[in-house]
């Protein structure tokens, strides 16, 4: 039997879609293109995530429709009540390990079995090998923190986590099977903790793995980085120069309308911070444009606030309404053709913000971890999350490399491999 995985969303979508090839794949199935079994790993962030997923399952059914067509995740779980998808086994963002079992089952009557996330347990799962070079871990689940905008905590369930021991035991299977980076993910990340053990004792006992050249938190909360969290970022290397912290608005009234726990210039102070610690610290960051209620003037509050901060990149979402939210229910909503100026102008932002960032790191000597052989060029990130494009030999793929940086290709840095 053939499968071929189709993944929307997020990096814990990516993990969750690679634990599923590896269930597969150690019960005989083989990836082919012509899949005899279709699987589907949905979004529900925002309303263009669900059109994506309805979408990419109508073309899977008429481009292959022999195929058993497997639904899973976040939108299913969101539109359970109201779905109406041409799809055999449908499940939601529980039971995806049992991904077998529910084909086993499967004699042409439809499978639905979408699972109550409000009491849904952490279901375990683990790698030892990742079809990237840099290896994602999930070492949690679920969210408590309601933020106004946002369905992920009720398709998600509450924060639930990995046992310690098992995150460990996984970053280590990795490392030992050629794995330089390791990226911690989970839908709250930051919140991680087994009993007493807590986010910043895991990162201290992750550091100290032999072998793991870069661990990296793939999103973190500003509230979660407390003096722990911090002490560790100052004391290993391994800890990378870059964090992706979510900004949300740079408006303080919006701030407070958006349930986000934080004010303005708790943010600006806590970033400050960290680049006492480490001045080399890349900070990337999430900001949604015209939500309910936001003013020309708490939009351009927003753009000082990211001058202030000197991110090196936006990801920039229009606000999107998703039923069952508090902001769904508010009022003074934002006109879409307002919001598309806004998210452009904070687009063009980026860019320039992208773009002094690749000029202040050009005529160096700097180290990247090549990810991807293309045209003769080696193409992979620095540890502060700058992509590199470098002429060198395909040897070098998934090994620390030096090279030379010469010119900016927006986004890329054009460099040439250098041997030590």
């Amino acid at each position: 039997m053939t499968y071929k995985i189709y993944t929307l969303g997020c990096k814990v979508n990516e993990y969750e879609s690679e634990v599923m090839a590896s269930i597969l794949e150690n019960h005989g199935y083989i990836k082919d293109e012509n899949p005899d079994v279709a699987i589907v790993n949905t979004c529900t962030v925002t309303n263009t995530a669900d059109s994506k997923s309805r979408k990419l399952i109508r073309s899977i059914r008429k481009k292959f429709p022999k195929a058993i067509i497997l639904v899973a995740g976040c939108m299913v779980q969101n539109k359970k009540d109201n779905l109406d998808i041409d799809a055999d086994i449908i499940i939601g963002n529980q039971n995806k390990t049992e991904i077998i079992n529910y084909l086993k089952d499967y004699k042409r009557d439809k499978i639905f079995d979408v699972k109550d996330m409000e009491k849904a347990p952490f279901e375990n799962m683990s790698l030892d090998n990742f079809d990237l070079t840099r290896a994602y871990i999930k070492i949690q689940d679920g969210c408590d923190n309601y933020c106004a905008f946002c369905i992920i905590p009720y398709v998600r369930g509450h924060v639930r986590c990995k046992k310690k021991e098992d995150v460990i035991n996984e970053a280590k299977a990795l490392v030992k099977n050629g794995h330089k980076e390791v990226v911690l993910t989970g839908i709250h990340t930051g919140n991680y903790h087994d009993g007493n053990y807590s986010f910043a004792d895991l990162l201290n006992d992750l550091v100290k793995i032999d072998g793991l050249k870069r661990l990296r938190i793939s999103s973190v909360e500003i509230t979660e980085l407390n003096d722990n969290v911090l002490d560790v970022i100052k004391n290993s290397d391994v800890l990378v120069d870059h964090m992706h912290i979510p900004l949300q608005s740079g408006s303080n009234e919006i701030l407070k309308l958006m349930n986000r726990k934080y004010d303005i210039d708790y943010f600006i102070k806590k970033i400050k911070k960290i680049r006492e610690i480490r001045p080399n610290m890349s900070v990337t960051t999430d900001v949604i444009v015209g939500f309910p209620g936001e003013s020309e003037k708490h939009f351009l509050e927003t753009i000082d606030t990211i001058k202030k901060v000197g991110f090196t990149k936006i990801h920039v979402f229009p606000y999107s309404d998703r039923d069952g939210t508090v902001a769904s229910r508010m009022k003074n909503k934002v006109p879409s053709n307002i919001k598309k100026m806004r998210v452009k102008k904070l687009i063009e932002l980026s860019k320039e913000l992208e773009i002094m960032n690749l000029r202040k790191n050009i005529n160096r000597d700097i180290l990247f971890i090549p990810e991807v052989y293309q045209d003769g060029y080696l193409i992979g990130h620095t540890g502060d999350y700058l992509l590199i494009k470098a002429k060198g030999d395909k040897k070098y793929l998934s090994k620390e490399v030096y090279a030379v940086t010469k010119e900016i290709d927006y986004p890329y840095l054009i460099s040439e491999v250098s041997v030590k």
